[in-house]
């Protein structure tokens, strides 16, 4: 099956989490793009999404309220840079909407879903970082094992999906 989206070239500052999951790639879309489906998986549990807002368009904002156990709030701002409905969604908090430039640029998100054609999709998710010490703060922040529960979450958040449809 060909795919026509390129994939990301790979980048010294890059951390990558790649899986089969067993789900469509346009279930997994919707997961990424429906903010009420947002708020059920995005971060590692405990942790939680209690609020998003998806503008779905190159230069448009995007917003995660994330809220953890012991009341923690973090907002987290950023904006589209290129959206292909179905298969590839670019975002960084280099920018908080309509090219408004952030305070701080961490990194650009590089999320790709490529359907096997098998009802499994695989997920590819890049973390890509401006510079090395964000990299490693990153990784020293949990990056594997949270970006993998957050996996493990839009899984089975899918699974249900496709079975409750």
């Amino acid at each position: 099956m060909s795919d026509p989206v390129v994939p990301e070239t790979p980048h010294q500052h890059d951390l990558v989490l790649e899986r089969t999951i067993a789900a469509p790639a346009d279930v997994l879309y919707r997961c990424y793009t429906e903010p009420e489906l947002v708020c059920q998986w995005f971060c590692p549990h405990p942790w939680k999404v209690t609020e998003a807002s998806l503008d779905l368009r190159p230069g448009g904002a995007s917003y995660h309220r994330m809220e953890g156990p012991d009341g923690e709030v973090n907002h987290v701002r950023g904006q589209y840079v290129e959206i292909v409905p179905g298969k590839r969604i670019v975002g960084t908090d280099a920018f908080t909407g309509n090219w408004v430039p952030s305070e701080k640029p961490f990194m650009t998100s590089i999320i790709t879903f490529r359907d096997m054609g098998d009802g499994t999709t695989l997920y590819r998710a890049v973390a890509r970082h401006w510079n090395a010490e964000d990299k490693t703060l990153h990784e020293e922040m949990g990056f594997d094992e949270g970006w993998g529960k957050a996996a493990d979450q839009l899984e089975e958040l899918a699974q249900n999906l496709v079975a409750n449809a």
